[in-house]
């Protein structure tokens, strides 16, 4: 039986693979957007209005982007340096696609790649003109130079596949991604994480951003259990490690949200996620449904979890930006 040794929860956001000078390139679409909070949809202005009294234009300028960043440098080494002692032959990595593999023409609820390669080919130019604004600067911090091929590990894929159906998850199966590039959920695990050393990796791809089939809180944590199960049946002596890849709240921060989804997974339970409402996970914040299948699995498994670090990097006096969380169970 294969054994889970390691857990690991880091956020991935651009601000984390880009300088703190190009932070406020997102600023002129943050002021045009509809943005998701507190379960409502809100325009930049009346987001400052709302937030005046939480001092973050305060935390909204490059000193303290600094700060931040180099606190989230520093996690995010100390998370690579324990990928590295954890001696890692198979990660299962969790992730949310946004339009870079899927199309709203065919995006599947839960997906697992059980293909021999994962791919993560630079993009192309044409790719590059449809990107957001502050988005193509962040690229080679999801994409080596020349791009890289990745060993993917079907066996366990497929073992994924098979427990999923028999605990009555429809997934995908994807023999190959349905485009070269990988979702930069997955490369920055690869690039950052792994160092640009990866071990063979099975992706498991949530559907976290796009209605009508984003599947519930409470549907993500089962299908974690289905997935530990899936591992702990793996007839092999390989260390596997869960990793989720995404979160904390954002594209607008909300502190509370993100204290009790960390208390939640301090106390391993989760009924108190599931209250905050399937309105509270949009927009960018409903990365953390990357995260709930893995703490689910490490609750049961009864792996501590131990955070390094929760770090809000607010970009705007609205509170855009992005929450950084840094956790590992081990």
């Amino acid at each position: 039986m294969a054994e889970i040794v390691l857990g690991i929860g880091t956020s991935h956001g651009p601000m984390l693979v880009t300088e703190t000078e190009t932070w406020g390139q997102r600023v002129p679409a943050d002021k045009v957007a509809t943005h998701a909070w507190k379960g409502g949809d809100w325009s930049f202005d009346q987001l400052v209005e709302a937030r005046a009294g939480e001092g973050i234009a305060e935390q909204a300028n490059k000193t303290v982007w600094d700060e931040r960043q180099a606190l989230c440098q520093k996690n995010i080494e100390q998370l690579a340096d324990i990928f590295e002692e954890a001696r890692i032959d198979v990660a299962v990595i969790v992730g949310n696609d946004q339009n870079e593999i899927y199309r709203n023409t065919l995006n599947p609820a839960f997906g697992v790649h059980y293909g021999d390669t994962i791919t993560n080919h630079e993009f192309s130019p044409e790719r590059k003109l449809e990107l957001p604004p502050g988005i193509e600067v962040s690229l080679p911090g999801y994409i080596p130079s020349g791009g890289a091929d990745y060993p993917g590990c079907p066996e366990l894929a497929l073992k994924i596949i098979e427990q999923a159906i028999a605990d009555e998850f429809d997934v995908a199966a994807m023999s190959a991604l349905p485009r070269k590039e990988t979702p930069h959920a997955w490369g920055f695990i690869y690039r950052r994480i792994m160092r640009d050393r990866p071990c063979p990796s099975v992706m498991v791809t949530v559907n976290a951003f796009f209605p009508p089939n984003q599947p519930s809180s409470r549907r993500c944590y089962k299908f974690g259990q289905s997935i530990l199960e899936a591992i702990r049946e793996w007839d092999s002596d390989k260390r596997v490690a869960l990793i989720a890849s995404g979160g904390l709240t954002h594209f607008v921060i909300d502190e509370t949200v993100d204290r009790t989804f960390l208390n939640a997974l301090r106390d391993k339970q989760f009924e108190p996620v599931f209250a905050l409402g399937e309105k509270t996970f949009r927009d960018g914040t409903s990365e953390m449904k990357n995260w709930i299948p893995v703490a689910g699995a490490m609750a049961q498994l009864g792996l501590e979890p131990h955070l390094l670090d929760y770090v809000p990097c607010y970009r705007s006096e609205a509170g855009t930006g992005n929450a950084m969380g840094f956790v590992y169970w081990q």
